[in-house]
């Protein structure tokens, strides 16, 4: 690495500069970027140090908790922390620090100042290390790689929270529920689901959210932004998530299959509403009618035939539908488009239900009957018709009568 420190460490070599003995050794080269200040060295119980720690060695160490420093005026700092005496304390937060410069920093962020901003796009920061940190959007530097799986990173602490996916660690729990998180921002986060906060509002119509990022994207309702494209089709997406579960309309991938019937399906949401098709479970009830439905999409579309709202028109005619997939099968009228054919004779159908009916002539099934005379169709709209011809003929009796 460029400008880096490269320290290959012999512990045992080592040995005589510590006033405890340190068993084992490592003969492994360390590379380590200047910008990375490994000040203290974590003393075990057996009086090892790990070769992941170790750039500077000093016998300078903490009496209550055995960490050790480069220099005497650095564990004087850091006995502040035990003593209590000259802390430095933010008198707007309460916030305690042992370095008054790291107060000073902090300070900051209350009174909006941001001294340090950057000469190539303007953003401002509190501190000259967030500004060089920021510096790497614009150079493409990523100095910090992961030794398991190659991903780089523009700063250190990426990194290491990234090593979180290799070895499991999630330090941060929820104190209510227990959920674990490999980030102290998503803890944050998290404990909003308890507390209801909710601190990002839309300007343009007060909706609100728990995190940033979800009012960003909400605001693309406003705007019509769809910054995610497919590059096979073209369609475009607000969320990249919903690119992705799109995407499988072209690859064919189905990742979510039902443990009951094995129907299998792009996305978890649908297979969470198919699951109801076991269930019997409908939670979407019409407030009106009190007509229940499984999916939430399907009460919506039924709540046009109260309104009467058709908000799906064909460009070609003036033909409106209430729902969507309706209009989709309208527009084969137009296009004469017959996606779906009989495997028996070949004949072809613009709706898949109108080839199910077909089907029958083939196989014979009548699947409607009259609750009147018991005969058997295999239409329903040829049940319909026998119905109507039953009814007449009653009422002309009972007229002759």
């Amino acid at each position: 690495m460029e400008g880096g420190l490269l320290l290959a460490c012999r512990l045992v070599a080592l040995a005589s500069a510590l006033s405890e003995q340190i068993s084992g050794g490592c003969v492994r080269p360390h590379i380590y970027p200047p910008a990375v200040k490994h000040r203290l060295v974590r003393w075990t119980d057996k009086g090892t140090v790990t070769c992941a720690s170790l750039i500077f060695l000093s016998t300078h160490r903490c009496q209550q908790c055995d960490q050790a420093f480069t220099t005497p005026s650095d564990l004087q700092i850091h006995q502040r922390v035990h003593t209590r005496e000259n802390l430095n304390i933010c008198d707007q937060c309460g916030k305690i620090f042992t370095r008054s410069s790291n107060l000073k920093s902090h300070q900051q962020i209350h009174t909006g100042m941001r001294p340090y901003s950057c000469d190539q796009c303007g953003a401002a920061f509190t501190a000259l290390r967030t500004l060089k940190k920021h510096k790497h959007v614009h150079t493409g530097e990523k100095p910090y790689s992961c030794s398991q799986c190659g991903a780089a990173f523009s700063r250190y602490d990426y990194l290491k929270i990234h090593k979180r996916v290799h070895t499991g660690e999630k330090p941060y729990s929820c104190n209510q529920c227990g959920a674990a998180f490999t980030t102290l921002n998503t803890l944050k986060i998290h404990h909003r689901v308890h507390t209801g906060e909710k601190p990002y509002s839309c300007d343009q119509c007060g909706a609100t959210f728990t995190t940033l990022s979800n009012m960003k994207i909400h605001h693309r309702v406003h705007t019509g932004e769809k910054p995610y494209s497919c590059d096979q089709c073209g369609a475009t997406f607000t969320v990249y998530h919903h690119l992705k579960n799109h995407k499988r309309v072209h690859t064919g991938e189905k990742p979510y299959s039902c443990d009951q019937c094995a129907a299998a399906f792009t996305t978890i949401n649908i297979l969470k509403s198919h699951k109801r098709v076991h269930t019997g479970e409908k939670p979407y009830s019409c407030d009106q009618c009190g007509t229940a439905f499984a999916r939430y999409d399907h009460l919506k579309s039924h709540k046009r035939v109260h309104t009467g709202e058709k908000p799906y028109s064909c460009d070609q005619c003036v033909a409106a539908f209430a729902r969507y997939d309706h209009l989709k099968l309208h527009k084969r009228v137009h296009t004469g488009e017959k996606p779906y054919s009989c495997d028996h004779c070949g004949a072809a159908f613009a709706r898949c239900d109108h080839l199910k009916s077909h089907q029958r002539v083939h196989t014979g099934e009548k699947p409607y009957w009259c609750d009147q005379c018991g005969k058997v169709f295999s239409q329903h709209s040829n049940l319909r018709n026998h119905q109507c011809v039953e009814t007449v003929e009653t009422v002309e009796t009972e007229v002759t009568v």
